[in-house]
């Protein structure tokens, strides 16, 4: 533990953000840092809990409590307490492959299960967690390391992104060769073009893909596999495959005007920016402007929440973001206690930029779109929404039911649907014989990860659905242990 008393001595504190009228003119990273020596002091607050439920990844009424990697969180606070940086960052790396990644975009499932949110408020144990990575990478100590040894077999890597990366990385430790396919134009995947980067940087993963390649990992990029690669060739040239193609699939919105042009899914919207941003400066103008326009998001996620504040970059008029569900609650609901992960009303940094800008925090809660309405050129100029409520059906479960007179129209130019998505995309699968579960997933078990076909496995949201960046790497680490014991007989000791 840290100190004794430290969770009553000292106050949770964690990085301030840049203004957000200051860094909405620009796509840096908007946290700022703390130094060390208060970094220090949160780590005193993670008490002696006896039975530590932040690295516990347990489920709990069908939701996660804890950190599914089991990251060893009492470990490496006390570390960095006493002033013990790289042996905190031995414990760290020793259960997550990538924390550069969930230090910046992980919800912290591990601090709604910190113990000492019962008493004040929980262990800022993500920011410490960001601050051990970065200062490795200060101080040197994040050198490539190739295997000593490699074994000769031949594994490719489909989609890299952090389930894929993860995999990849594990995979080449063991010493196996690992060949990663990734049909953008960059690798990274997810956190290359699905999160913007005032919220992950791209050179955060630049670097760490350069550090994979420094070790002997093989990117081969602008290449689809099942299309420019023909998925049959895998099984002939590699002695293992594992696919971590993501959950890839966008929810879609099937209401009246659903043709018009300006209506985009957000991965679109955003991957679109990121790469128009990386290759120009957006100088090409090869993306979906937000500027001068009305902008609405329908879905009240993350994902929503990346679009408002790209929309705010890009100088929009106007955004709102719609979502069906109620509001959260402040605190904590009765059916809702710790160590469950707190469902409760947060502000993220997208609605802390449309507040200032706007006055207003953006989300619309309990609404839902009915149709679009266009103009005489065929684009979209309005969205027909009506206001509902939740009630219980026959069976008890609740099931939103329309408000009489609750209809609006909101003006749009533009309409971003971040309403997640539906599962991973076909051909590959199909080409592969690959068998789906009934969410179309690829049919694998959890902790084996083994498909119908000998030496394919599968990993990540491809085979347990869209999920957190924290999953993608459990399943990576874990598909790569199968297939490393496929290959020999036996599993690499972490």
């Amino acid at each position: 533990m840290g100190k004794p008393t430290g969770f009553m001595e000292y106050q949770r504190e964690v990085p301030a953000h840049r203004a957000p009228l200051e860094r909405i003119n620009d796509w840096d990273e908007f946290q700022c840092r703390l130094s060390d020596e208060r970094l220090r002091m949160q780590g005193a607050r993670c008490m002696d809990c006896g039975t530590p439920f932040c690295h516990s990844g347990m489920v709990i009424n069908g939701m996660i409590s804890g950190c599914p990697n089991h990251n060893l969180i009492p470990e490496w606070n006390d570390l960095v307490y006493r002033g013990l940086w790289k042996e905190a960052l031995n414990r760290l790396l020793k259960t997550n492959s990538f924390p550069e990644f969930t230090g910046r975009v992980c919800p912290a499932l591990c601090e709604g299960a910190c113990a000492a949110g019962l008493y004040s408020a929980p262990v800022a144990a993500k920011s410490i967690e960001k601050a051990i990575i970065e200062r490795a990478y200060e101080e040197g100590w994040m050198v490539p390391k190739p295997p000593a040894r490699r074994t000769g077999k031949k594994v490719a890597v489909v989609g890299s992104g952090p389930a894929g990366l993860a995999c990849a990385d594990w995979l080449n430790k063991a010493g196996h060769l690992v060949t990663v396919f990734e049909r953008a134009d960059r690798p990274g995947g997810l956190l290359m073009y699905g999160i913007p980067n005032m919220k992950l940087d791209k050179k955060i993963v630049r670097r760490r893909i350069d550090l994979m390649a420094g070790e002997g990992v093989t990117f081969i990029t602008s290449t689809e596999v099942g299309r420019d690669y023909p998925a049959g060739r895998l099984l002939k040239e590699f002695d293992a495959v594992v696919l971590c193609g993501g959950s890839t699939r966008p929810r879609d919105l099937p209401i009246e005007g659903r043709g018009l042009k300006g209506i985009h899914f957000a991965v679109e919207f955003l991957g679109a920016n990121t790469k128009s941003l990386l290759d120009s400066g957006l100088k090409d103008g090869k993306f979906i402007s937000a500027a001068g326009k009305d902008v609405i998001v329908i879905g009240g996620g993350d994902t929503g929440t990346d679009c408002v504040a790209t929309s705010i970059r890009h100088k929009c008029r106007s955004v709102h973001q719609l979502e069906i569900m109620p509001r959260p609650p402040l605190g904590r609901a009765p059916d809702n206690p710790w160590p469950q992960f707190p469902r409760v009303l947060k502000v993220d940094y997208g609605q802390e930029e449309a507040k200032a800008l706007f006055g207003a925090d953006p989300r619309h809660y309990c609404i839902t779109a009915k149709k679009f309405i266009g103009d005489e050129c065929g684009r979209v100029k309005g969205v027909f929404t009506v206001n509902v409520e939740w009630v219980a059906d026959g069976q008890g479960r609740l099931v939103p039911r329309e408000i009489p007179g609750s209809g609006k129209v909101w003006p749009a130019q533009l309409v971003l649907l971040a309403m997640g998505f539906a599962g991973p995309e076909e051909g590959l699968l199909e080409q592969l014989g690959v068998e789906r579960d009934e969410r179309t997933n690829a049919k694998a078990e959890y902790g084996v990860f083994a498909t119908n076909v000998r030496g394919v496995f599968v990993a990540g949201d491809m085979r347990r659905g869209q999920s957190l960046v924290i999953w993608a790497i459990n399943e990576g680490r874990g598909a790569a242990r199968e297939c490393d014991r496929y290959l020999k007989g036996y599993a690499w000791p972490e």
